[in-house]
């Protein structure tokens, strides 16, 4: 699955840090640039649903996915975590969480 590997390729970086590497980069720069990058990604995935170019909402959603991976570790986390949560929310009969 695509997230392990994003995930593994992502932790990999935070503890042997390359040079060549845009992860190992961001993660150096710390959660505030994360934020930030999460938050111009954002922005992107709004701009391009605004536009109606399904391919470039994909795009922009995929990097505001990634970025948001980048972040999780951060937090001790992984999407297993996200994945969990929404399995919960998806189970709560009459309740819905838009």
């Amino acid at each position: 699955m695509i997230f392990d590997d994003l995930q593994a390729v992502i932790l990999d970086r935070k503890l042997h840090p390359r040079e060549d590497s845009y992860v190992s980069s961001l993660l150096a720069k710390g959660r505030d640039e994360i934020l930030k990058k999460i938050g111009e990604e954002a922005i992107e995935v709004i701009v391009a649903s605004k536009g109606g170019n399904k391919e470039r909402v994909v795009y922009e959603l995929a990097d505001l996915w990634f970025h948001c991976m980048v972040l999780m570790p951060e937090h001790g986390l992984s999407h297993e975590d996200i994945f969990r949560e929404l399995e919960t929310r998806f189970g709560k009969q009459g309740e819905h969480h838009e």
